[in-house]
């Protein structure tokens, strides 16, 4: 697996790093890989690292009234963190799971800081990072404000036409915010003609 090639990858589709950059990077960082499952970061808890996947996916979700509910999935090329906790050292208001067995390129915040001070290329990065993932959430929050439960599954499987077969079909419910029996209806063949 060539990480060289993921982080130039990345860069490529948020906003180019230099070389000297992406050496930085992945000098400072760790290669981790975690079983589908894992659990790396709970409700909470305090969290000072990040994960850019290079092969997997993950979710963030939260516990409400004892309800499993996705807040959003991250995939290949894109990273997942306890956004929250990492950018304001707050308790973790979510917990980060890997959906699938993943390889992960591991930064600590430390290394964001180091990075975010010495190249200005990495900031742009982060910034468009940022105002991506912000604009998913802006998005999503619109779907379900305003978009009936078939609509927001279409427009789910317009962004990721593979995500039923990564992701479990219950998370794919409460992240569309309907029950599953919604969802198994919505996707039921009758309901495509």
């Amino acid at each position: 697996m060539e990480f060289e090639k993921t982080i130039t990858g990345i860069g490529d589709f948020y906003s180019p790093l230099s070389i000297a950059c992406q050496q930085d990077l992945v000098a400072n960082s760790k290669i981790c890989a975690f079983k589908r499952g894992e659990i790396v970061v709970r409700e909470g808890q305090y969290s000072e690292k990040a994960y850019l996947i290079v092969e997997g996916c993950a979710r963030a979700y939260y516990l409400k009234d004892g309800k499993d509910i996705s807040d959003w999935f991250a995939f290949e090329n894109q990273f997942m963190a306890s956004i929250v906790s990492f950018f304001s050292a707050k308790p973790s208001p979510h917990y980060v799971e890997f959906v699938e067995d993943s390889v992960v390129l591991e930064f600590s915040k430390d290394t964001f800081e180091h990075l975010s001070n010495r190249y200005h290329d990495f900031e742009r990065f982060v910034s468009k990072v940022v105002t991506e993932t912000m604009l998913g959430l802006c998005e999503r929050l619109y779907t379900i404000q305003f978009n009936k439960a078939e609509e927001r599954y279409k427009h789910l499987l317009s962004i990721h036409p593979d995500i039923t077969t990564r992701i479990p079909l219950t998370h794919i419910a409460s992240y569309l915010g309907v029950t599953l029996e919604t969802l198994s209806r919505i996707r039921s063949p009758k309901n495509r003609t």
